[in-house]
């Protein structure tokens, strides 16, 4: 089975499909961080998908037979996500009517960046794959799109961290929890305010705002493993 991880360049998905045999590829615009550049296209995914492949990380062109058979996307989230909207208006304005809100002085294109992001995710839900995917935290696309089919959380899945995270499905069933565990470490700040520890330990990692975004991002290998095993087995069965 021919199975494109769009959007992910830390190839936790694609290599749990490629432990169960799957012919699967990650892609994105940024270089993988999952070791395995051999199965990884550097580019566009729109390119990917209506080619069928395109140029590998290691610089080889490199084409499935037949074309995709599931597509699992990750389309970006910074302006999706509720966890963004605090960025959406100017903070002195958050008494006043929507419609008289200031954009926020420190990121005054978040109304278009948003917009952007938008369309880029309905573009995703046009592609034509016959079993589809698209993973996004809880956001506004919920009210511009539709309703997900399913959210879950990483502790179904066997890891110990809370990250509600929204599953519209085409012709892929709703997973099915494998191992309920607890719901993770909360950090409290001396303001009172909680967060979940994996969150703030990357918050704190030193790395740069870039890179805050990109592991925040990354799917939880419990979910991925599920994600391979269930989707596999619908797809043979069918």
């Amino acid at each position: 089975m021919n199975v494109l991880i769009a959007c992910e360049e830390s190839q936790t998905v694609c290599r749990a499909f490629r432990e169960l045999g799957e012919n699967a590829y990650s892609c994105d615009l940024k270089p993988c961080s999952g070791g395995h550049p051999e199965w990884h296209f550097l580019g566009d995914m729109f390119g990917v998908v209506s080619s069928g492949g395109g140029m590998l990380q290691t610089g080889k062109k490199e084409f499935v037979e037949g074309g995709w058979d599931m597509m699992i996307a990750h389309p970006p989230c910074t302006y999706l996500a509720v966890s963004g909207a605090r960025w959406y208006y100017h903070p002195e304005d958050k008494d006043l009517p929507i419609s008289e809100r200031r954009p926020h002085p420190k990121f005054p294109d978040r109304a278009k960046d948003r917009e952007d992001a938008a369309g880029f995710f309905m573009a995703v839900t046009q592609v034509d794959i016959p079993m589809t995917a698209i993973e996004n935290p809880v956001g506004i696309m919920s009210t511009l799109y539709r309703k997900p089919d399913q959210i879950i959380e990483p502790w179904m899945f066997g890891d110990e961290a809370s990250k509600k995270t929204c599953l519209w499905l085409k012709n892929l069933p709703l997973l099915t929890p494998t191992d309920i565990v607890g719901r993770g470490e909360v950090y409290v700040a001396k303001s009172g305010n909680k967060s979940q520890k994996w969150y703030t330990d990357i918050f704190f990692s030193g790395v740069s705002a870039e890179e805050r975004r990109t592991l925040r991002s990354r799917t939880f290998p419990g979910i991925a493993k599920a994600m391979a095993a269930q989707w596999t087995a619908c797809a043979l069965a069918g």
